[in-house]
């Protein structure tokens, strides 16, 4: 049954909150449910990470390429402004690496979309996944995690496909791959595309508008001659990332996409290390460690491990900790330093001028000089706060909920979704493709949805 309200089809955001309620509401709404199980069957973590290191072998290497290559202007490494990489440094590489410029280009995109290279402006840097790729699991098995979010990013579909068919597909695909990953072996692929035709019309279903005058127009059919070939790219597609195996006759789920679409079913939170030996862990580990504790628990931790050592050495730490790649931890970072109160004051002072911890060493400043919290993300510019936002919401993402991405919309500024994707375009933060990959994966309204999507590609192509 559908509505006989009109809606109004602008894509719009409620009232916005401030910026700095997004952490909090994150620890605040974290289940206390233990953990489920993965399925019987399931290899063990260091193993997933091990099929995950394969699968992003190459893409690793063209990163560590990039790393030591001389950096190049807009005709080099990557395009200013575009993120994509030019003919010239394609042709380096194909050349040291002894591929083809093809499969450097191909390499790269998978790295960018993994996280193992972030684009600052017209800079490529390693990111923190690649720096983590010998020691750290659970890092490497989010880049592959990336990666098979943004499998529609990494494999556009082929030319002449009408995009809302396109949207639609992609939407679907998440009920497709549930199945399969139910179905706990192969499914013919004739099956997939009967609930692919279901879930599809589910969807035009559930946006569908009846109007006030006689209907002229019925909603198109969903028959196999539009919806096979694009099913037909969507599992090459989730192949080529390696989330399943496929031919003409039946799809099956790898054990890293199992994992995956299972990861997702039960909105797992990423690995937070327990509470207990915080007081002795380093910053980052004792950070982690908290990351999944309530707001008063996490400070009366952050007293107890700042008691324990120099208030001088413990700000150094916790400016270190956020100083890295998970945006989460800069958070918590900047929590501890509000515990650590006056004393901190002069090192925070001395961060402003580094762009990423700029946002939240304002925010701090303005709560310590007596600014209400609710009101402090006032003193940011709203480059300032939209980077912000994109920070926020790839701690979301990393280690939140889906729900949680999508309420994150009420803390942007802009008033409506345009206007925040063309301001989240501009303003250049390394994750903004996977930021906006999570939030078109999470959020309910296709349109949306199609709209964040479209964003996405666009910033990862580098057009407009």
């Amino acid at each position: 049954m559908t509505s006989r309200i009109p809606r109004d089809s602008r894509l719009r955001l409620v009232r916005p909150r401030p910026l700095a309620a997004a952490p909090r509401a994150m620890n605040q709404r974290r289940s206390r449910r233990p953990a489920p199980r993965p399925p019987e069957g399931t290899p063990a973590p260091s193993e997933l990470a091990g099929m995950a290191r394969t699968r992003l072998a190459a893409a690793a290497r063209v990163a560590r390429w990039a790393e030591t290559a001389p950096q190049q202007d807009e005709r080099g490494t990557a395009g200013a402004g575009r993120a994509t990489m030019s003919s010239l440094t394609a042709e380096l590489a194909a050349a040291e690496l002894g591929l083809t410029p093809a499969q450097v280009r191909a390499d790269w995109d998978t790295a960018r979309l993994s996280g193992l290279v972030e684009v600052h402006g017209g800079v490529a840097r390693p990111g923190w996944r690649l720096r983590a790729w010998h020691r750290d699991d659970s890092a490497v098995l989010r880049g592959w995690v990336a990666l098979f979010d943004a499998w529609s990013l990494a494999h556009p579909e082929p030319e002449g496909q009408q995009p809302a068919a396109v949207a639609e597909v992609v939407s679907a695909m998440p009920q497709v791959l549930s199945f399969l990953q139910l179905s706990a072996g192969p499914v013919p692929v004739a099956q997939l595309l009967d609930l692919l035709q279901q879930r599809v019309r589910e969807l035009r279903t559930e946006r569908c508008e009846i109007p006030y005058g006689p209907r002229t127009e019925p909603v198109p059919p969903c028959d196999d001659t539009t919806l096979a070939p694009l099913l037909d790219w969507a599992l090459h597609a989730l192949a080529a990332v390696g989330a399943l195996t496929y031919d003409a006759a039946q799809a099956t789920l790898t054990p890293l996409g199992s994992w995956a679409v299972w990861v997702k079913l039960e909105q797992i939170c990423v690995a937070a290390q327990s509470p207990a030996g915080n007081i002795e862990a380093a910053a980052e580990d004792m950070l982690r460690g908290c990351s999944q504790l309530r707001p008063n628990a996490a400070r009366a931790e952050y007293r107890a491990w700042l008691a324990a050592r120099p208030v001088g050495s413990a700000v150094t730490e916790l400016l270190a900790a956020a100083r890295g790649e998970d945006a989460l931890l800069r958070s918590l970072a900047f929590e501890a330093l509000r515990v650590v109160g006056a004393p901190a004051e002069p090192d925070v002072r001395a961060v402003l001028d580094e762009p990423t911890l700029r946002p939240y060493a304002l925010l701090w400043l303005a709560e310590h000089d007596g600014a209400d919290a609710e009101d402090a993300h006032e003193v940011l510019t709203r480059e300032e706060a939209t980077w912000l936002w994109v920070d926020t919401a790839a701690a979301v993402a990393d280690h939140g909920e889906a729900p949680l991405l999508v309420r994150h919309l009420e803390s942007a500024v802009q008033p409506t979704v345009p206007a925040l994707l063309d301001e989240v375009r501009a303003v250049g933060h390394p994750r903004t493709v996977q930021v906006l990959v999570a939030l078109a994966a999470a959020h309910p309204d296709p349109a949306l949805a199609k709209a964040v999507r479209r964003a996405a590609f666009q910033v990862h192509t580098g057009g407009r």
